[in-house]
């Protein structure tokens, strides 16, 4: 797949003011934020749809308006990075992969992340958003404290001259810092993390936009950007000058004067597989021990348990969850731990995978059942105990979390079933049985 991205671009993209820049769906990405929602396959999805719906495509030649109310099972979130070879692709405003003829004017823009784990996701993305024919502009957002202002200014023109500005996490500030650029008059969010779920509830409040784990006191990083927010929610609030549309396949419903497109993962079930299935179980992790919601040590107990009575073998890690608690769940509990070079999503679609797929509350107990639709695989998640909760836990993690589970279809909700002594938590000077799948 390596062959799908150039080492050099065929040749730049459209300068400022180019007929093939003065319409583009402008399209960036913030994965850098260590709270960010999982990095999907949901944007590849979306971009699809643009790209299949683009008058003078090549393709349909539907009007895009018209596509989408045609088919509301549009695809999601397209991520990128350039080659690793330290060409001259990594350059402050960061390469420009060239589309073939006749592709539509979409230009992908990722802010670029320090994790090498989402680095390397968004490496194989980008290969399969080249390959689909979007263009792609690498910026190293965060490469220096001279960065952010060469992003900013680089991407003042496109941002302003964009009709459609479609962008893949609401909370991010850097994202929220573009948005008061732009004089877009559609913005769409794409997200299929469960994030999703507290933006819509926040915008629909009027409240300022804030992840679900975050504690509610503001420092002074906070209360210096709050201007910048409140402009940035009143950007992503529709009004009779600008449209706001939510691409997701979360179950939510969205705001009065929202548009909700369903993502039900049609471009990554036609692109992958059908999947090769294995006998076994496979266990998907979770970064909440990394965000500081879950104590380590009762998710690692909680780990074993499932583990050992559903038979898991294979645990596949989150992209945020850090190395020494991956060597743990290998050391300690003898389990293969898989670091997907892609999300999981696109991995469960090639396989092979388990049978049987579990999973605490997260985003892939909505988006793998429909990833893996048709299969015969059956995802089932295991709710979060509030014994576990770490001290300092956000106090609306339990209410979170039991959303998230509570709205998932097509999944199947484990049974309680107490852990054994061994596996017991230690709350002051009482040993408690706590319960890994309530």
């Amino acid at each position: 797949m390596r062959s799908g991205v150039p080492h050099q671009p065929a040749h730049r993209d459209p300068a400022p003011g180019d007929p093939g820049d003065r319409g583009v769906a402008g399209c960036g990405w913030d994965p850098g934020d260590p709270r960010a929602a999982e990095p999907a396959a949901s944007g590849a999805d979306f971009a699809s749809r643009l790209q299949s719906a683009a008058p003078g495509s090549g393709r349909d030649g539907r009007d895009p308006a018209r596509a989408r109310r045609d088919d509301p099972g549009a695809p999601g979130a397209v991520r990128a990075e350039p080659p690793a070879d330290g060409s001259a692709e990594t350059r402050a405003h960061g390469p420009h992969f060239a589309a073939p003829d006749g592709a539509p004017g979409l230009l992908v823009v990722v802010l670029a992340p320090h994790d090498p784990m989402t680095r390397g996701q968004l490496r194989r993305m980008a290969e399969l958003a080249h390959g689909q024919g979007f263009r792609l502009r690498w910026e190293e957002a965060r490469g220096g404290p001279g960065a952010p202002v060469h992003t900013v200014g680089g991407l003042a023109g496109p941002l302003r001259r964009a009709h459609r500005v479609v962008i893949g996490d609401p909370f991010s500030r850097y994202v929220q810092l573009l948005l008061t650029i732009t004089r877009a008059r559609e913005l769409v969010v794409v997200d299929d993390g469960t994030a999703t779920l507290e933006f819509l509830a926040q915008l629909g409040r009027g409240e300022r936009l804030v992840r679900w784990h975050r504690q509610g006191h503001r420092g002074a990083r906070d209360l210096a950007f709050a201007p910048v927010s409140a402009s940035a929610r009143r950007m992503l609030t529709p009004n009779d000058r600008r449209s706001v549309t939510v691409f997701t396949s979360m179950p939510v419903e969205p705001p009065p004067g929202v548009r909700l497109l369903y993502n039900d993962f049609a471009w990554t079930r036609a692109r992958f597989g059908p999947p090769r299935i294995a006998r076994g179980t496979d266990l998907v992790g979770t970064s909440l021990v990394e965000t500081g919601v879950v104590d380590p040590e009762r998710y690692l107990d909680a780990v074993a348990a499932l583990a050992r009575e559903h038979g898991a073998t294979r645990y596949f890690a989150h992209r945020r969850e850090s190395a020494g608690k991956l060597h743990r769940v290998a050391a300690r509990l003898g389990l293969e731990v898989v670091r997907p070079e892609l999300p999981l999503e696109l991995i469960a679609r090639r396989g092979p995978i388990g049978r049987t797929v579990l999973s605490f509350p997260s985003t892939v107990v909505h988006t793998l059942p429909l990833a893996l639709a048709g299969t015969g695989v059956e995802v089932a998640v295991c709710g979060i105990d509030p014994e576990w909760f770490a001290e300092g836990a956000s106090p609306r993690a339990a209410g979170f979390l039991s959303e998230v589970t509570n709205i998932a279809r097509d999944i199947r909700r484990l049974p309680a079933t107490p852990l054994p002594a061994p596996y017991g938590v230690k709350t002051g000077h009482t040993l408690h049985r706590s319960n890994p799948c309530g």
